[in-house]
């Protein structure tokens, strides 16, 4: 599913249009009467049977387990503290990164990821449970892409690794919908006007990544040294690749957790769905 919007969301001003691929496509019009131009492209075929709650029955059954682990004294919490951020933060990330720097890179890997991500990516040795049907979105001068699912947690491990618990919770997933330029602000992320926003809804046949604007004066630079710039937040689309400061430093480093600011996402979420639905 995507969005394209400029606007604030709800039903204070925008238009939304639906494309959807299973053949069809229809508008919105009770939600063009207020001006705003927004338009969605869905990808169904999936079927989610979750609860609109933050921890599914597994995470509970999980979180269950690990206390009782924890307190039998047969794990160290401390210890799954340091795995849980491996995977979420930096092995599963570094593979999206590398998937990046090569996208950036090879003019014929990029064409292969464009018509089949699942397949490009595979060839580099990332494949598995929630990559199966992988495809990349491209940021541009003009369009900024963000990923969410909007029912579940939908999330491509094997290029991203375990998604940050913030991807997962409802307020997040429903002010992306509501509120793509609050949620980008609640990361420290502000785009120009002109620049769309397009939002894509991640479900069990299609797992997004967002394949960063690469940074001005990087051409040239190495597949690593361009997957060192590559956060898991922009190739989710709450972050950017920074550009360089002459001096080839980083203008700034991309987003790798909720910031403090986030704590908006949470009750501006609940705020703009209150509104929304006022």
């Amino acid at each position: 599913m995507s969005s394209t919007d400029n606007h604030p969301h709800g039903e204070h001003g925008h238009e939304h249009e639906h494309e959807h691929e299973q053949g069809h496509s229809h508008s919105h019009d009770r939600e063009r009467s207020h001006g705003h131009e927004h338009s969605h492209s869905h990808e169904h075929g999936h079927d989610h049977s979750h609860e609109h709650s933050e921890l599914s029955e597994v995470d509970i059954r999980v979180r269950a387990l690990e206390s009782l682990l924890i307190e039998k004294g047969y794990v160290d919490r401390n210890t799954l503290d340091v795995l849980v951020d491996t995977y979420e933060t930096r092995v599963g990330p570094r593979n999206g990164a590398l998937v990046v720097a090569k996208f950036w890179t090879d003019p014929t890997f990029r064409a292969w990821a464009r018509q089949d991500a699942t397949a490009a990516i595979n060839s580099l040795g990332f494949s598995g449970r929630q990559g199966e049907h992988m495809k990349v979105v491209e940021n541009t001068e003009a369009v900024h892409n963000l990923v969410v699912c909007t029912l579940c947690s939908c999330y491509p491990w094997p290029v991203l690794g375990l998604p940050p618990a913030w991807y997962k919770a409802p307020a997040y997933r429903s002010k992306a919908v509501i509120d793509p330029r609050g949620v980008l602000a609640d990361f420290g992320v502000t785009l120009p006007a002109e620049v769309s926003i397009r939002i894509w809804d991640s479900t069990a046949e299609a797992r997004y990544l967002v394949i960063p604007l690469q940074p001005e004066g990087t051409q040239g630079w190495s597949e690593e040294q361009l997957a060192a710039l590559v956060s898991r937040d922009s190739m989710i689309g709450t972050a950017i690749v920074a550009p360089l400061l002459p001096s080839g430093v980083p203008a700034g480093a991309s987003s790798g957790s909720l910031p403090s600011g986030a704590a908006g996402a949470t009750s501006g979420a609940a705020g703009a769905a209150s509104g929304a639905a006022s």
